[in-house]
């Protein structure tokens, strides 16, 4: 599942505390010039569900001005997408959490109409206890099952390491992502990362800027003007066990959207079994 593409992020795995789950790694790529939809927007923190939790986190993205054009034959046109994602989550350890985005859907989009998209699993690794901690680090992996009109491959996986800083008030995040199709060897890897600035006004409230990219396979990154780059304003929000990330991205160059909003929402469903 590449990292990319023209949406608005409801819930959000990037919470502060049960699933703020800061992950941005890479994996093996995906063709050069293909920037494939997505799911999630988000800047992951190493931060997990605690063990025995499950925790549930719904992503929405919309586009209301995106690419016109689909990024590969038959694909979602990004241009007034809207998808939505149920992300499960269960903390198995205090350095170890289970995922899985079941289902992916595009409640709308111009060519396709209502969809489903695929499904995936995630093994995220993490520092335990990473808010505690001045630096922290963890990796996510996810392996994903799409349809073709999704992704152009069938099967695809991403990488995902963290690693960052708690300066409170200021949290310094970057995630290295790589995506892969599993063809063209390790030149065909697309290198997508993400990173996040973000400042804690108090234990409730935070306000953010982050970057996504998408510069093209490892074996060759794209000319600027067909990258994917994207700015964003993030506001999150947490209290009574429910946790709230919404935001606005711009794209900057030819290759991105230029115009896309998320909203995630997510809360642990049970306390420690």
């Amino acid at each position: 599942m590449s990292y990319f593409a023209t949406t608005l992020a409801l819930p959000s795995v990037i919470k502060h505390r049960s699933v703020r789950i800061a992950f941005a790694v890479a994996f093996f790529g995906c063709p050069a010039l293909l920037f494939s939809q997505t799911d999630e927007i988000q800047v992951y923190d190493a931060a997990i569900a605690e063990p025995g939790v499950f925790n549930l986190m719904i992503h929405t993205n919309f586009t209301p001005i995106g690419r016109k054009t689909p990024d590969f034959p038959g694909a979602i046109i990004a241009n007034h997408s809207f998808q939505t994602t149920a992300e499960w989550a269960y903390g198995v350890t205090d350095w170890f959490e289970q995922g899985l985005y079941l289902p992916v859907t595009t409640p709308h989009s111009e060519n396709h109409g209502a969809t489903i998209d695929g499904f995936k699993l995630r093994e995220l690794f993490v520092r335990p206890h990473a808010d505690q901690h001045k630096f922290f680090y963890g990796v996510n992996f996810e392996f994903s099952v799409n349809a073709l009109y999704w992704e152009p491959k069938r099967f695809s996986s991403e990488i995902r390491p963290i690693v960052g800083l708690h300066l409170k008030p200021w949290d310094f995040i970057f995630n290295p992502i790589v995506d892969t199709d599993y063809t063209g060897g390790f030149k065909n890897l697309q290198f997508n990362p993400a990173s996040r600035v973000a400042y804690n006004l108090n234990d409730h409230w935070a306000v953010a800027a982050e970057e996504y990219a998408g510069f093209g396979s490892l074996g060759g990154f794209l000319p600027v003007g067909q990258q994917f780059q994207e700015v964003w304003a993030v506001v999150d929000h947490s209290s009574g066990g429910v946790n709230i990330e919404t935001g606005v991205g711009v794209g900057v160059t030819a290759g991105a959207d230029r115009l896309t909003l998320k909203l995630m929402i997510s809360r642990d469903l049970n306390h420690r079994l």
